[in-house]
């Protein structure tokens, strides 16, 4: 996956896309796969087939490559996406498979890495909890050790305080009521509703979102 701003990369993602480049360059020096020696062809025009072949075979390659190169520049791509989008243009699952191991072999493609840097941008900019964050990368392919992985990063307190941020930028100066009439109760509780919901979509557990809630408002209705 939802679709991402084309803003500046996050400093989290600075340092992974100077390496996805510097290995971008040196796929892009390499010769397509495919060629290899006709000698032991038994007649010029069982020759000419291997050649048309290893011709047909190396031109696939290098346009499958080509594909990914274009997807991996300014953002890094789990394989699973890359290999989507080769499938998209109707190559082979050999030369699918060819290209994708190249650039595993190179560094371009790096799961667990893709995974560790989603997980860090995706909550310092989104506010995402582990629940959203676990959603996006499975959505993107990412095997579920390598999530585990990914957002074990991510300690309690990591998530309370962007939890906290979230909803100090959601109720803005809004005041809440403090009074103990039905009216009152009835706009606490429908302000505490929506901030509920609101961290519950961002991927928080709706234990943590119902407690920062409660702590949030009485500090504002103190």
């Amino acid at each position: 996956m939802a679709q991402e701003s084309h803003h500046a990369p996050e400093p989290a993602q600075q340092g992974t896309i100077s390496a996805l480049r510097e290995a971008m360059a040196r796929i892009e020096a390499e010769p397509a796969e495919g060629h290899h020696s006709l000698s032991g062809s038994s007649s010029p025009s069982e020759a000419t087939d291997v050649v048309g072949a290893e011709s047909s075979r190396a031109s696939d390659y290098d346009a499958a490559r080509q594909v990914v190169l274009r997807k991996l520049t300014g953002s890094a791509k789990s394989r699973h996406q890359l290999a989507e989008a080769l499938r998209e243009k109707e190559f082979d699952e050999a030369t699918s498979s060819a290209v994708l191991d190249r650039m595993e072999e190179v560094g371009l493609i790096d799961d667990a890495e893709f995974a560790r840097v989603w997980v860090r941008t995706r909550h310092q900019t989104k506010g995402l909890g582990a629940t959203a964050l676990r959603h996006e990368l499975a959505g993107r392919g990412v095997a579920e050790p390598l999530i585990e992985e990914a957002v074990a990063q991510l300690s309690a307190e990591d998530e309370e305080a962007v939890a906290r941020e979230l909803l100090e930028k959601k109720l803005g100066d809004t005041v809440i009521p403090a009074g103990h009439n039905p009216e009152d109760r009835r706009e606490r509780e429908r302000q505490s509703r929506r901030l509920v919901s609101m961290l519950g979509r961002r991927g928080h557990s709706p234990s943590t979102a119902l407690r920062l809630v409660r702590e949030v408002m009485e500090e504002r209705t103190a």
